[in-house]
């Protein structure tokens, strides 16, 4: 029978352990709440008496926790000497530096690290559509692939331990800024009389910039950044309408201005006629 170790059992930790146990894996589980592996221990789910036992069960242990001072403060608890000859799918969202030192940090104990930043909230773990960015040794990610795949699909991104970590935030810096700007914007919706349901279709499409990516995309790699459509001096303008009309709905303006904010210094530094990609120069410094 297929095997595999899960330690951490919030919600994704758990979303993951049933979908082991509904994939007819034997699964052994560990949590500093043990009362939180009941409904999995109820399925067939092996609680761990120890961290040790829990890495040893297996050579597949994956790793669900809230960041990297979790994932110490729990194997910690181990001995060095049994981490030795296992795989360790650490899916704990960090920093790309902290997991190349942590890759490090297994690899002393004869552990390898896969690092992983999953790409789907629990409810979509074991759905078809789900990717998991993973970075680490491309024979560690084969030898344990269909066990990986049982979870979501793989996107590979390299050797390095810390790319699928960057690649993970690079996410969720688009994925929370996009969504708190939807949340803003429906603030205002909302101060001027229009409900969530009806604004609905009009953010779907308003947040669909599918065309807008792919056209600068290759122009950013190119350094090209001419005017020719959204301009700098244009972003500005239409960025003062905006903080005006929240200001005047009695929402709070603090988003807007920080965009607009950002705009104004591109054009202070002679770049209104550039297009807004030129924001990208001004951001990295």
């Amino acid at each position: 029978m297929n095997s595999v170790t899960v330690i951490g059992l919030g919600p994704m930790g758990q979303a993951m352990a049933h979908t082991y146990l509904d994939s007819g894996y034997d699964v052994t589980v560990w949590n500093r709440t043990a009362a939180k592996a009941d409904d999995l221990v109820a399925r067939g789910a092996r609680l761990a008496p120890s961290v040790e036992a829990a890495v040893t069960a297996n050579d597949l242990v994956v790793l669900s926790l809230t960041d990297y001072d979790a994932v110490y403060a729990i194997l910690e608890q181990a001995p060095a000497a049994a981490f030795a000859g296992r795989t360790v799918a650490n899916l704990t969202s960090d920093t790309p530096d902290k997991a190349r030192k942590a890759a490090a940090w297994l690899a002393e104990r004869g552990a390898v690290q896969i690092t992983g930043g999953v790409q789907v909230p629990p409810p979509l773990i074991g759905k078809e559509g789900a990717e998991t960015y993973y970075s680490g040794p491309e024979d560690a990610i084969e030898t344990h692939r269909a066990a990986l795949e049982v979870l979501t699909g793989i996107d590979h991104l390299g050797e390095d331990p810390g790319l699928a970590a960057l690649f993970y935030q690079i996410g969720m810096d688009m994925f929370w800024t996009g969504l708190v700007s939807y949340l803003h914007a429906q603030a205002v919706a909302e101060a001027n009389g229009i409900s969530a349901e009806r604004f609905l279709p009009n953010a779907v499409k308003t947040m669909d910039f599918r065309y807008f990516l792919e056209y600068y995309a290759p122009r950013i790699a190119a350094g090209n950044h001419e005017g020719e459509v959204e301009r700098v001096a244009m972003g500005v303008a239409s960025m003062e309408h905006v903080l005006h009309t929240v200001e005047a709905s009695g929402v709070d303006g603090s988003l807007p201005a920080t965009v607009l904010d950002l705009f104004r210094r591109a054009a202070a530094e002679g770049h209104g006629e550039d297009s807004l990609t030129r924001l990208i120069e001004v951001l990295k410094r």
